[in-house]
């Protein structure tokens, strides 16, 4: 494994605007890459926004905010995801950026975190696995087919997106599968999120990527329903950042960056990982597995199984030929 320089950007999207966020991203990417950045990182739901006015206006009175929303969203693959890929392949690096991803039916919308490989394919995706509080009222619950960790020349990367950073079972599965360095796009911009990080940091021994959007009120275009009455100006801070990057002992490496748009950089080694878990390894010397047991369930979900009976051979039951999708 070769160490990796990691970029955690801290930007502003382009408020439910999909091809002009995206566009946003190529271009933070290729400054990352000019700092010689192999890993960079984005957001939660950076594309087209994070759907904010959950937390301000009563549920399911948001129709023309979550009708943009929807209209805005990411499918994969789509043309979004190829230019977010010619992204990653420019820059000759891993690209993971938050989208609000478009079920292909269209009925629900998905918490996603895609990963890009530096020959610009789609390596993974992560669907947030509990959307918290108002957020249930704008995306649906993914499932543990998703749970990614990926194996690249700087180590195993994987993440989970803000609050399921506080589900033990959530890090346990992760940290089983060997993850070393450990990506957490957020919308928390409490005082203690920055604890979180290092929390992670330290018990997985792994290095944390942590990132967040810095948004305020007067990025709200004034067409939305409300708009002035739901936001203010510049002094109405939704998010004001607190992008982070900590080492596997817990250390602070860069940031946490504050009130501003900006690129954090620092080295990772994933031998430092690993080495770190020769004194605590969750998944490994210190997991206890004769009092423990985590069962991960990895199967897809859906809600409806299409079977279809084939031609019967001769003396074959018909019911006994069946393909299913």
């Amino acid at each position: 494994m070769k160490p990796v320089v990691a970029a955690a950007v801290q930007a502003t999207p382009v408020f439910l605007d999909r091809d002009a966020t995206v566009e946003k991203v190529a271009d933070l990417t290729a400054t990352a890459a000019t700092e010689g950045a192999g890993l960079i990182v984005f957001p939660e739901a950076f594309v087209p926004t994070y759907p904010d006015w959950v937390w301000r206006v009563p549920a399911w009175s948001d129709a023309g905010y979550y009708r943009e929303l929807a209209d805005q969203a990411v499918d994969v693959p789509s043309a979004a995801t190829r230019r977010m890929g010619e992204a990653a392949r420019s820059a000759r690096a891993w690209l993971a950026v938050g989208v609000n991803e478009r079920d292909p039916s269209g009925g629900t919308l998905y918490n996603t975190l895609l990963y890009f490989a530096p020959d610009g394919s789609l390596a993974g995706r992560h669907r947030k696995l509990m959307p918290t509080g108002g957020e249930r009222t704008v995306w649906g619950q993914g499932d543990g087919s998703s749970l990614t960790v990926l194996d690249t020349p700087f180590g195993r990367l994987g993440g989970l997106i803000c609050w399921e950073n506080y589900m033990p079972l959530a890090r346990a599965a992760l940290y089983a599968r060997g993850m070393d360095v450990h990506l957490a796009p957020t919308w928390d911009t409490s005082d203690c999120w920055l604890s979180t990080l290092r929390h992670v940091a330290r018990e997985g021994r792994t290095f944390v990527v942590g990132t967040n959007s810095y948004l305020r009120g007067c990025d709200v275009p004034s067409t939305l329903p409300d708009r002035d009455a739901i936001y203010g100006g510049e002094e109405d801070s939704m998010s004001h950042g607190g992008a982070a990057i900590v080492g596997p002992d817990g250390t602070v490496l860069a940031g946490p960056l504050l009130h501003a748009e900006g690129i954090l950089y620092a080295e990772i080694d994933a031998v430092a990982a690993r080495v770190a878990r020769r004194e605590f390894d969750p998944a490994g010397h210190y997991a206890r597995p004769d009092v423990f047991a985590l069962t991960v369930d990895t199967t897809a979900r859906t809600s409806a199984r299409f079977v279809t009976r084939g031609p019967a051979c001769d003396g074959e039951d018909p019911g006994d030929r069946r393909t299913a999708s």
